[in-house]
């Protein structure tokens, strides 16, 4: 008898398992567009292959949001692709629509990094020029195949030519004999 209990309990236990298994998952609210998930793993990168030398070129920012802290992992290419520096002072913003962060680099200066989400989310801008032009800002790619080939870099813009009109005035000539001074 108390094996027939034991198999009853075992069957009950069993079918309450899989009747919470089988429970439809509570949704959640999806994530609206353009805004960084609250959370989860979003990369940002502009990497790509130099076809002249095959060595990488551009940067890459890995956020990885947890329900206590934000990290930031950045990767930057300088002839190599450099070892992931980690991130200090994420902030990201209520909104998730855009982003700053510190980085120091080995043997450089600390920097702030900061940029905003555009294209419904798919790209991260970041402050600061591109090739040296600080008009042109850097756009960094929402990375959703981590197994594609790294495409070919593009070659730097020709930088703009500004047109500056300056002409030459003629200096002020002094006159022998006129000179005036400021009363004292």
């Amino acid at each position: 008898m108390t094996t027939s209990r034991r198999a009853v309990l075992a069957g009950a236990i069993l079918l309450a398992s899989c009747a919470v298994f089988a429970a439809p998952k509570l949704a959640r609210k999806p994530v609206p567009a353009g805004t960084l998930p609250r959370y989860g793993m979003v990369v940002y990168s502009d990497l790509c292959i130099h076809m002249d030398s095959g060595e990488f070129g551009g940067q890459r920012i890995t956020l990885q949001r947890f329900s206590e802290v934000d990290t930031v992992l950045y990767e930057y290419t300088a002839g190599g692709l450099s070892w992931p520096v980690v991130a200090s002072d994420v902030t990201i913003d209520p909104r998730g629509k855009q982003l700053y962060f510190t980085v120091q680099p080995p043997d450089e200066d600390e920097r702030t990094i900061s940029g905003k989400l555009a294209d419904g989310g798919k790209t991260l801008v970041l402050d600061g020029g591109y090739c040296g032009d600080a008009a042109v800002p850097m756009r960094l790619s929402l990375v959703t195949d981590f197994g594609r080939k790294a495409s070919a870099c593009r070659a730097c813009p020709a930088p703009k030519q500004k047109k500056e009109l300056e002409e030459e005035a003629p200096a002020p000539m002094i006159e022998a004999g006129k000179t005036t001074t400021a009363g004292l």
